[in-house]
């Protein structure tokens, strides 16, 4: 456990302590054991961070605030206190949403982005469920929040991975999984739904990678490029979770990225 001052995060270090630092960042409702495979596999060449966000796993978990917004923020200080920055931020779902907003609000201590089917670019029939799939996580929390669980993966996941996922979703306190919710879609801030995500993205100076389960999806971020080297993959045929689903693709494609980026 780390006492960042305004939050405490746990947090995983493996690697050279000099080696390229690479934070690995987990999504909503999970926390960072989902990155174990590829922590322990990068690690012979980078210094791997891996921190459970705020409210999630093993990190303290506040009344308010657990949004990506603050999140970002935690991460900004984690760098700093662990004194390994610029890092090849690396993250899954809400944690694509959120190291994105870390690569703009502390560019600093960011070299590049890799986002994998990030929370961001909501629209058509997805924008019009927001309020009701809110409403849901605010009387109900994580047990709503694993329904969505239980539908993201493809046939091809591994034996086990679903359950695991369920589990940790509901070991998440319900508050954590409303707010984040909203920090992702609905409050003044959020950058969830297309346009807001446009306009954020095209804040980024540095270079990212996204990948996508959807061709759509995937279509559509090539728009907002601008970065020189960026550029946008869609991996068809695989689910949401898609770096526990395909560990050594995404293994070889963060050590790809981030050793030529």
């Amino acid at each position: 456990m780390i006492d960042l001052g305004r939050i405490r995060l746990f947090c995983t270090s493996l690697g050279p302590a000099d080696g390229p630092a690479l934070l690995l960042v987990h999504g909503w409702g999970g926390d960072g054991r989902e990155w174990s495979l590829h922590a322990e596999s990068l690690a012979d060449r980078f210094r791997v961070i891996v921190p459970d966000l705020r409210g999630h796993g093993r990190s303290e978990v506040p009344a308010q605030g657990n949004t990506p917004l603050e999140m970002a923020d935690d991460l900004a200080a984690l760098v700093e206190t662990l004194d390994c920055g610029p890092a090849v931020a690396v993250g899954h779902s809400m944690g694509g949403q959120v190291v994105n907003v870390l690569a703009v609000r502390h560019p600093e201590l960011v070299r590049s982005v890799v986002a994998l089917d990030p929370a961001h670019g909501a629209h058509g029939a997805e924008v019009d469920g927001i309020a009701g799939r809110l409403a849901e996580y605010q009387e109900h929390g994580s047990r709503a929040a694993a329904g969505f669980v239980a539908r993201a993966f493809s046939a091809q996941a591994p034996p086990g991975l679903r359950t695991a996922h369920i589990r940790t979703m509901l070991g998440t306190p319900d508050h954590v999984i409303a707010q984040a919710y909203a920090g992702m879609y609905t409050d003044p801030e959020a950058v969830g739904v297309r346009p807001s995500s446009e306009a954020y993205l095209r804040r980024r100076i540095h270079p990212a990678l996204t990948v996508w389960t959807s061709s759509e999806a995937a279509d559509w971020e090539k728009s907002t490029l601008h970065v020189s080297g960026s550029r946008v993959e869609h991996w068809p045929g695989v689910g949401h979770y898609l770096h526990e689903e395909q560990p050594q693709r995404t293994e070889q494609l963060v050590r790809k990225w981030a050793g030529t980026v």
